[in-house]
């Protein structure tokens, strides 16, 4: 597991006078600045964070040493991280995407159905995007406790039930 967790990016630049817009993925979005100071992915650069005010689709926000819009905007597409240990420990039942990343993935007979590629959510529910076993393609699998009633985070394996048609033919002829 990583001891970095992302909790939002840089947006670009709000305004003439350094402001950041900045995106947070935690799930109350304002918890963005109780974590600070963030980090970007390599650990090369430190942020302490400050949200000024809300905006459409997330916080005006400062940054130190970022006094100008040209500032702001050489920030643009920063990934923010915070360190494990700062963010809150979660119930058995939820995870942080950066924990799923990676596992295996196998169908409640025991086959081997890949690897978890990513995590999305683009509103409705979670996605993993699953990197299919010896194959290029991929696929997109809900991530409930339907499809994926067990997560073993230990063991580094993940069980699913994915529903007819998510896997390609070839698979699900299987059955």
């Amino acid at each position: 597991m990583s001891d970095l967790i992302q909790v939002g990016a840089i947006a670009g630049a709000y305004g003439v006078r350094g402001e950041l817009r900045v995106k947070s993925y935690c799930a109350v979005p304002e918890d963005i600045e109780t974590y600070s100071p963030l980090w970007n992915e390599d650990r090369s650069k430190q942020f302490a964070l400050a949200i000024l005010r809300p905006i459409k689709n997330g916080f005006a926000a400062r940054i130190p040493d970022v006094a100008t819009k040209e500032d702001a905007d050489a920030l643009r597409g920063v990934t923010l991280f915070a360190e494990r240990s700062q963010l809150p420990s979660l119930p058995d039942d939820e995870f942080y995407y950066a924990d799923l990343v990676g596992l295996e993935v196998f169908d409640t007979g025991g086959i081997l159905l890949g690897r978890v590629k990513t995590v999305n959510n683009h509103g409705a529910d979670d996605l993993l995007e699953l990197q299919l076993a010896g194959k290029t393609d991929t696929v997109f699998l809900p991530f409930t406790k339907a499809a994926v009633p067990t997560v073993d985070l230990a063991a580094g394996r993940i069980v699913a039930d994915p529903p007819l048609g998510i896997l390609p033919s070839s698979e699900s002829a299987k059955d």
